[in-house]
């Protein structure tokens, strides 16, 4: 099993191109509500966008965000004790801390910003999803799931999925964690149970159960994973309401299992290695069965990281024309998103070779 970099079926990627649709905005004020090992490298991705002015760090840790914000330069500065970030007339608001963002994305819907969000919690992005009436009423953006997954794996679903003519399955995996709210998030999903979209209806189906062996890029290859309580089934469907089948594990060791239901018996490390994610479509292709599977490894943060960065610049350059809240993948031209990323050093695979076995 061998996964091939680029997945664009050995074409190059075109240059990035942003800025058409929505009206840009010039000049664009960011804030940012958590400052983790996720938000701190977003925050200093998204300056290099060229359009956005200012970023102002928000963050329950007050020596640390101002730091951060130190350490970006005289375009951040921090949120000053007294000063409501919902008052500071941001242009995007960026939900890059633990979840819950729910109350923050109606919050910053209601002052006028677009929002683009990086939980991954079923239950948060399932409550994100019913702004949608919201955002549509102000004429604003709300994007979820905007991190490695879901995030990127949602983008890599759509792009594989537009090299078939009719789409039945998708089926996501997720190796690794990126920081210590995100270790966190890996060990309550494994004990609550997850959701898979199964002929046209939602299955509950337990936590920790499925087990299935996914291969993934080298040097991971292969490894257990098993269903979660992860919402990437739910951005999935979103994206293809059609499909008769939608799946999401997460890799875990076998005291992962055993230990998901108690507390953490252990500090999270401040920052995990090597993560990765796999993206598996299938469906029909000038009338035959097809299976597309496209991949990435990389730091979980430094990844995510990436991702909501570049959610951002396509943004404020006016490139989501729709306003709503939905996923990454529903808002994105793939090919431009994918060669942006790769250009900021994130990049994919694809499979080759035929698949093991059939679920």
């Amino acid at each position: 099993m061998e996964f091939r970099p680029n997945p664009v079926g050995g074409a190059s990627f075109p240059a990035p191109v942003f800025g058409s649709g929505r009206r840009r905005i010039s000049r664009v004020k960011v804030l940012l509500r958590g400052c983790g090992v996720v938000g701190a490298r977003a925050a200093r991705q998204m300056l290099t966008v060229p359009n956005i002015d200012s970023i102002v760090i928000d963050d329950p840790r007050s020596d640390h965000v101002h730091r951060v914000a130190h350490s970006l330069g005289s375009a951040a500065r921090p949120l000053e004790e007294g000063e409501a970030w919902d008052k500071i007339a941001a242009d995007v608001v960026v939900l890059a801390g633990p979840a819950e963002h729910f109350a923050d994305a109606q919050r910053a819907l209601r002052s006028g910003a677009h929002v683009v969000s990086a939980s991954d919690d079923l239950n948060d992005v399932e409550a994100m999803l019913a702004l949608d009436g919201l955002a549509k009423e102000r004429d604003r953006v709300l994007i979820l799931g905007a991190g490695f997954a879901p995030g990127l794996s949602c983008v890599l679903a759509r792009h594989a999925a537009e090299e078939l003519a009719v789409l039945e399955e998708v089926h996501v995996a997720k190796f690794g964690t990126a920081g210590p709210a995100c270790a966190r998030q890996h060990h309550n999903a494994l004990k609550n149970s997850g959701r898979d979209w199964r002929d046209g209806q939602w299955v509950e189906v337990p936590g920790g159960s499925g087990r299935e062996l996914c291969w993934f890029p080298d040097p991971i290859a292969g490894a257990d994973c098993y269903r979660a309580a992860l919402p990437d089934t739910l951005l999935l469907h979103q994206m293809f309401p059609d499909a008769q089948r939608i799946t999401s594990r997460v890799s875990a060791t076998r005291r992962d299992r055993l230990t998901s239901r108690l507390p953490m018996l252990r500090k999270p490390h401040p920052e995990a290695g090597a993560g990765a994610i796999r993206v598996e479509v299938r469906g029909l292709r000038e009338g035959q069965f097809e299976v597309v599977i496209l991949g990435c490894i990389d730091r979980p943060s430094v990844a995510a990281a990436t991702v909501l960065a570049v959610a951002v610049g396509g943004l404020t350059s006016g490139r989501y024309t729709a306003s709503g809240a939905s996923g990454l993948g529903s808002v994105v031209a793939t090919v431009d998103f994918l060669a942006e990323l790769a250009r900021r050093g994130v990049k994919c695979a694809r499979f080759e070779g035929s698949p093991s076995h059939v679920r």
